[in-house]
């Protein structure tokens, strides 16, 4: 086959050669024929030459003067039309076609110089010159037509336009959705869609995005969206008030459109107004109650103890404090379960502390290894078993802190479709390690009083969730959908989950969550992201140039619908991400690469016209005698039980003595 096609070549090449030689002979014929003095004069004709001029008279061809020169530039044109000229991208239209051009001009306009008044060697030699030169020129710049690289290749340097999919251009609804307008490509054209979050109980809702990418609007979109459906809300507000007075307004705008209209509190450990107990009794139902709210207040205020969990001084140091919670919430029936009742009885003396603790069966097992370390002088066990907690908890010792933990204005079953609640917590960045704390351990309490039903659908929304050590935050995903539960978790990147959480438990993290809507993100967390979004056909080119072709190679192959380049370098309000759907409302388009829809005038103009939020001041006074109070109480509590033990006959047992 080879051998074929290189004879082929050589044919073509041989009558290109031949047609060129044809069109050189006619235009000599015609020099020798509108020069013929020319020629008589310098003795260069001949007799035989002469009858063959006069046949060639017969034929025609010099009946007009340029019609020779017409025939030999087709010819020309017939050989250049299969020329094989080396390709080159340093080629281009504008050289050939100047080329051209002056050939053109220099070929026919030649024909004047026969009207010169001068010598007919001079006017021979110039014409025939000048003729020569336009053929010349018109043989080069028809070359140069050959060598230039017709198919261009496609000018997207990023190749954009090759990653751009179709969209969802429906508004999805039902009566739990999200809807947010976007603009997206689709190749060279701009076109409409939507981000459709139809279904948030499947795994919540991830929005993820470096500082200014955009992501807080979207999450006051949703609550705008999710309060005007009447969804009960769990805010945790990391740079307050900004969401709470979303919330608060749209609370205010929306609170008739609920079943039954929604109570609004906020939490503020700075600003006192209202208090909850995040250690209500009724969430403490069983000893492995109180082992899960003891591991989430002091996993959040030792973050670096997620990695250890099963670790010896670890798992000692939350039984200690699973031990004190149980025994306030059996004592008196939780008259005194509160966080700062458990804050101050880890201060008492430990003779008296294990003796009341003691006391309780319910405690002994846990308690037993603590006093027999206590009784066996291993004074350094101990204080590595207790320390940890007790210096952790102390953190927590503030006169606001007390106030606010030791009450109970309202409680955390925001989704009670009798009395649905929208809870706005507010934090400090500058504090944030101590109160988050506090807010992990009200997400504990939550999880426990939320409801399964199909009545009253919630948000919990979490800002900043980096911050917050909710252990239980992947198992809580996987069953949020029994109880209508949409968790909104707001990140800067995905990094931030591994440093606060570890790797494991922030993959599992990451990988349950349903829907996705990211801004820029860099590193791991695009690649990660790219690889989520998976592939799509698209188009490919490839330019191959030799000593005597070029060919340009087209494909289609599979290849990154969003890559991690991409991923990295969003523009602020740019998003990518992936939706789920409904069994019976599917998503056909589940990606997204989109421009957000966002009305920046017209939310200034709301936001401007926002009311202020309500302020409950509560007197300084009072702060500091609940926290004088919740401190006498605790020593009440040891003193008069172990009065009690010392009195009871037969109990003489329990009194832990070195």
């Amino acid at each position: 086959m080879a051998v074929r096609t290189s004879e082929n070549e050589i044919g073509l090449k041989k009558i290109m050669d031949m047609t060129r030689l044809i069109s050189v002979a006619i235009l000599l014929l015609h020099f020798y024929d509108s020069c013929y003095v020319f020629f008589w004069e310098q003795g260069w004709t001949h007799s035989i030459s002469n009858k063959i001029l006069d046949n060639i008279h017969r034929t025609g061809l010099f009946d007009n003067f340029h019609k020779a020169k017409f025939l030999s530039l087709v010819f020309l044109a017939l050989s250049l039309i299969g020329v094989k000229a080396k390709k080159g991208e340093e080629f281009n239209y504008r050289m050939a076609l100047a080329y051209l051009l002056t050939g053109i001009t220099l070929y026919f306009i030649s024909g004047l110089l026969l009207l010169l008044p001068a010598a007919n060697t001079i006017i021979a030699v110039s014409y025939i010159v000048v003729t020569s030169l336009g053929f010349i020129f018109i043989l080069t710049g028809g070359t140069l037509l050959a060598r230039i690289i017709k198919e261009k290749l496609s000018g997207d340097v990023f190749n954009t336009l090759n990653e751009t999919f179709p969209q969802e251009e429906r508004k999805l609804e039902n009566k739990y959705s999200v809807n947010i307008p976007t603009r997206y490509r689709l190749k060279d054209q701009e076109r409409s869609g939507w981000i459709n979050i139809i279904n948030g109980f499947r795994g919540g809702v991830l929005l993820m995005g470096l500082s200014g990418s955009g992501k807080t609007l979207i999450a006051k979109e949703i609550l705008k969206q999710q309060i005007a459906k009447g969804y009960a809300q769990f805010i945790h507000d990391f740079k307050y008030p900004d969401l709470t007075r979303v919330a608060y307004n749209h609370y205010l705008r929306n609170k008739h459109r609920y079943k039954i209209a929604p109570s609004f509190h906020i939490l503020n450990f700075e600003d006192v107004q209202e208090r909850c107990n995040p250690l209500l009794p009724k969430s403490i139902r069983s000893i492995t109650d109180a082992a899960s709210a003891s591991r989430a207040i002091l996993l959040g205020l030792n973050q670096q103890w997620i990695d250890q969990q099963g670790d010896f001084w670890v798992e000692s140091s939350i039984n200690f404090i699973t031990a004190l919670i149980w025994f306030l919430r059996v004592y008196q029936d939780g008259r005194y379960c509160t966080l700062p009742h458990v804050i101050e009885l880890a201060q008492a003396p430990l003779d008296k502390l294990f003796t009341i603790l003691l006391a309780e069966p319910t405690l002994e097992v846990l308690v037993t290894p603590f006093v027999r370390a206590y009784q066996e002088d291993a004074g350094k066990q101990l204080i590595g078993q207790i320390s940890g907690a007790a210096i952790s908890l102390g953190t927590l010792a503030s006169e606001n802190l007390y106030y606010v933990l030791s009450g109970d204005d309202f409680t955390m079953d925001i989704n009670d479709p009798k009395a649905p609640k929208i809870v706005c917590i507010a934090n400090n960045p500058q504090v944030a390690n101590i109160y988050s704390a506090v807010i992990s351990l009200y997400l504990n309490t939550l999880q426990k009083l939320l409801k399964e039903q199909e009545e009253q659908p919630c948000n919990i929304m979490l800002e900043e969730f980096a911050n917050i050590s909710w252990h239980n935050a992947d198992k809580f995903l996987s069953v949020c959908r029994s109880y209508l539960v949409n968790v909104t978790l707001i990140i800067q990147d995905a990094s931030q989950l591994i440093l606060h959480y570890g790797e494991r438990q922030a993959n599992v993290i990451l990988s349950m969550v349903g829907n996705i809507i990211s801004g820029q993100v860099t590193g791991e967390s695009a690649k990660n992201l790219s690889e989520r979004f998976g592939k799509i056909m698209q188009d490919r080119q490839s330019l191959t140039i030799n000593s005597s072709d070029t060919s340009l190679n087209k494909s289609r192959q599979l290849d990154y619908a969003i890559p991690q380049s991409t991923i990295a370098s969003l523009s602020a309000g740019e998003v990518v991400g992936v939706m789920a759907d409904n069994p019976n409302q599917r998503i056909p388009q589940k990606m997204i690469h989109a421009q957000i829809r966002h009305n920046l005038n017209a939310l200034e103009k709301e936001e401007a016209k926002y009311k202020p939020l309500p302020e409950k001041l509560v007197n300084e006074r009072v702060i500091r005698e609940t926290f004088l109070q919740v401190k006498r109480e605790a020593k009440a509590i040891v003193e008069d039980e172990v009065d009690r033990i010392v009195h009871t006959p037969g109990m003489s047992g329990v009194i832990a003595k070195k």
